[in-house]
């Protein structure tokens, strides 16, 4: 890893032994319209990354593709050592992905919930069993768990999902605004779960988040995008000092993306914010 702070135009494009994430001048067109121009990654197992930029800068499309849900209209990536075009089914079963839409059924309880999703990847009744318990206790869900989702607060909602997301353990658990619409006690528990998630079982995570807060404490690196393009990567404190003694992650936010940061329960409030997020891009 690199001591200082890379813009786009440098950045070292060739595969790194032990990658979780590859991309290579991966780029995705809308008709007329470039979401995602020619983008360089290289995110190294274990680390937690930090996809940043303004509303339509293209985060969520690019996570949209490293988890085969839109293919690239050119260049390449690979996700836990497979193409995403080439061997899609081989990513999706070695991946997890948190959406910014809700993800848990409101009518079901978290178990049921969970359960519904060890089916989903095919896991055997003996295993689903083990595997949801510790989910459970892990997120600390483990006395709501037989209570209607439509009942928990926002916060316990986003530890359902990531649940749901880690129940086979993927190698690389993408999360796109895992925390948007918590209060910030809410947050930093979420927080506390994803490091958890690294350090004890050696996921990589890939955020995309808006808050700064967030990308700072939580985040290992970080890229800034800017109209489909990426800015810069480097570690939040290269990326501060990269700007002078008094930075703070907004100045860097802003010098990159030429923008500042503009961002804002319970079910029902978890789900309309989600929704505006989704429409905002």
């Amino acid at each position: 890893m690199s001591d200082a702070p890379t813009a786009a135009g440098a950045f070292a494009a060739a595969p790194a032994p032990g990658a979780a994430i590859e991309t290579l001048a991966l780029t995705r067109n809308f008709g007329e319209v470039c979401a995602v121009d020619h983008i360089s990654l290289n995110v190294p197992l274990g680390e937690i990354f930090g996809l940043l930029g303004p509303n339509g800068a293209g985060k969520s499309t690019t996570i949209k593709m490293l988890t085969t849900l839109l293919e690239p209209t050119s260049g390449t990536a690979r996700v836990a050592g497979f193409d995403i075009v080439a061997a899609p089914a081989e990513v999706r079963r070695r991946i997890g992905y948190v959406p910014q839409m809700l993800s848990a059924d409101g009518a079901l309880t978290g178990i049921e919930n969970l359960t519904l999703s060890a089916k989903l990847y095919g896991m055997a009744r003996a295993e689903r069993k083990v595997r949801i318990g510790e989910a459970l206790e892990f997120m600390g869900l483990a006395d709501a768990a037989k209570r209607l989702v439509r009942t928990y607060s926002g916060g316990m909602i986003r530890r359902l999902e990531v649940a749901q997301a880690m129940l086979h353990r993927p190698a690389v658990l993408f999360l796109d605004e895992p925390t948007i619409g918590l209060d910030p006690v809410a947050r930093r528990t979420v927080w506390d779960r994803l490091r958890e998630l690294k350090e004890r079982y050696g996921i990589t995570v890939l955020i995309t988040t808006h808050d700064m807060d967030e990308a700072e404490v939580l985040c290992d690196r970080l890229a800034i995008m800017h109209q489909g393009k990426i800015g810069v990567i480097g570690e939040p404190a290269q990326l501060k000092a990269s700007l002078g003694e008094s930075a703070t992650l907004d100045d860097v936010f802003a010098h990159y993306s030429g923008g500042s940061i503009h961002e804002g329960g319970n079910y029902g409030d978890i789900q309309r914010t989600r929704s505006v997020a989704r429409r905002l891009g």
